[in-house]
């Protein structure tokens, strides 16, 4: 797959079929419609082409209004978002910064200027509640009208549902708030992963007696949330088996390293010997999130997390030795 920043760029296709839209978590309704974006794409042998925005435009609205309460908890990151569209198949994906200039945008304007002059739109495929354009003034028969004017086609995709329950990444996000790590999956058609490079932290997890890896996230607000059983993918030829703290580590000042950050503290139950000491850190791995023990606990001094951390080491095993 293809990633452009920004539609202006020498290396897009000069046509393309699209779709646009957030993508948080890309689950099965997404995926649903990506694969009738590529079979459209390929009957006009045109590439497949997703754009999406980062960051997210109620992340945009909620700084802009000072309402941090506004932003959405997300279910991944924009690393995740775009390696889910890769394995879905899609040939170029344009990131469009959300800013000031985009959101003013009149929905007229988008449509020539962005999806006319600057990708050749040929077909767009669109959900069924899809607005565009400032104050969200723009929806799908002025995208219609506009189609049949400037010679592309539209298309409408309705909601998709597992068992009655429509599939969206609201759905996902509650499922993730509640820890119900089974539901999530249903949702997304794969256990719920994170990834990202593995960083040094404070080193207390030694001096503990659980070493762990760190993936440390600056701007991003995960819906979960917690201390969870995990698999962790890409430090061996096998997943190793773990127990993570996703959160900002309540037993610990806002001063030491992570800063009140949000952080993915893994602890691998067995280490792969083979790394050595330090052989964890710099690597890309992908953490799957596949049961949640509890919340995040504030512990009364080292010694009490030090006992917390082995309750949850031993409950974790027992978890997986009785499902894997």
């Amino acid at each position: 797959m293809q990633l452009f920043r920004g539609y202006q760029h020498p290396g897009l296709a000069s046509a393309c079929a699209l779709t646009i839209g957030n993508f948080d978590g890309v689950h099965r309704g997404h995926q649903a419609m990506l694969a009738l974006l590529r079979s459209e794409a390929q009957q006009r042998g045109v590439p497949s082409c997703v754009m999406t925005f980062e960051p997210h435009p109620r992340d945009f609205f909620a700084l802009q209004h000072k309402r941090p309460d506004l932003a959405p908890k997300r279910v991944g990151t924009l690393r995740d978002k775009l390696q889910e569209l890769a394995q879905c198949g899609v040939d170029q994906t344009v990131v469009l910064p959300f800013n000031a200039a985009l959101a003013s945008q009149s929905p007229q304007d988008f449509i020539a200027k962005v999806l006319v002059g600057g990708l050749g739109a040929r077909y767009v495929l669109v959900g069924d509640d899809f607005r565009f354009g400032a104050q969200r003034a723009g929806d799908y028969a002025m995208l219609d009208a506009a189609g049949e004017q400037l010679g592309f086609d539209v298309a409408r995709m309705n909601s998709y549902e597992v068992h009655g329950l429509r599939v969206s990444s609201s759905a996902v996000r509650a499922a993730l708030a509640a820890g119900d790590m089974a539901q999530a999956a249903r949702l997304l058609g794969r256990p719920y992963r994170i990834s990202g490079h593995t960083v040094h932290g404070r080193k207390l997890g030694r001096s503990l007696g659980f070493r762990t890896l760190n993936l440390r996230f600056p701007r991003w607000h995960p819906a979960a949330s917690g201390i969870f059983v995990v698999l962790v993918h890409g430090l061996a030829p096998q997943p190793v088996a773990g127990v993570a703290n996703l959160g900002v580590r309540p037993s610990l000042d806002a001063n030491d390293v992570n800063g009140g950050r949000v952080l993915l503290e893994t602890h691998c139950l067995d280490w792969p010997a083979s790394l050595g000491e330090e052989g964890g850190y710099g690597k890309i791995v992908g953490v799957e999130l596949l049961h949640k023990l509890h919340d995040e606990r504030k512990y009364d001094g080292l010694d009490a997390l030090r006992e917390g951390i082995q309750a949850d080491c031993d409950e974790a095993r027992a978890w997986l030795a009785a499902r894997i």
